[in-house]
């Protein structure tokens, strides 16, 4: 093999290591930059959720044809207690959740403690604690977010925290008989 002929495969050789090396690189940054930018978005909705900025961060952040999971998908008991619990559509999903909190609670504390993001794939965990308006009772959850962000716009968005917790603070009276294994004794459960 003459020197010319050596040049040239080396040549091609250190082009296609540079393509390989380079082409995983690039695919990288893209996807950090799109999991930066469905964080932000997550997070701008969540710094807007105030009544008097929730409609218009909604109309901006959610997709039209945008899923809200409520603490569940369907449980129409709940959803007497809470009726914005379900799973529902839209922007204006996300707005009058956070609009009928209000007049639910009173927001003491929600504190953000973990925030992940994977290419559209927005997670955030954190605690919050909130007082009855009806009743002055106060309760602090866990809550977990799942959402998804494709082109700037929210598409999912699902909210969950310890819904016994919250549905307990409204309770005046009542007790459950609650049995929880076939071994098990029952037991009552009821307000403190």
């Amino acid at each position: 093999m003459n020197i010319s002929k050596i040049k040239s495969l080396f040549a091609a050789i250190t082009l296609a290591a540079c393509i390989v090396t380079v082409t995983p690189v690039v695919a990288q940054s893209t996807s950090e930059a799109q999991s930066a930018a469905s964080l932000a978005v997550v997070m701008e909705f969540l710094a807007n959720t105030a009544p008097d900025k929730v409609e218009a961060a909604a109309e901006k952040l959610a997709a039209p044809d945008a899923t809200y999971v409520s603490l569940n998908f369907d449980n129409p008991e709940l959803r007497k207690i809470m009726p914005w619990t379900g799973t529902n559509k839209g922007p204006k999903a996300f707005s009058s959740l956070f609009m009928q909190v209000q007049d639910y609670w009173k927001i003491e504390d929600f504190t953000i403690s973990t925030k992940i993001s994977s290419g559209e794939d927005v997670a955030i965990f954190g605690k919050f604690t909130y007082r009855s308006v009806a009743v002055d009772q106060v309760f602090t959850s866990p809550f977990s977010i799942h959402a998804k962000v494709r082109d700037g716009k929210m598409t999912y968005f699902q909210f969950m925290e310890d819904t016994y917790a919250s549905a307990s603070s409204f309770r005046q009276s009542g007790a459950w008989t609650v049995k929880t294994s076939a071994n098990a004794a029952p037991f009552t459960v009821a307000a403190e």
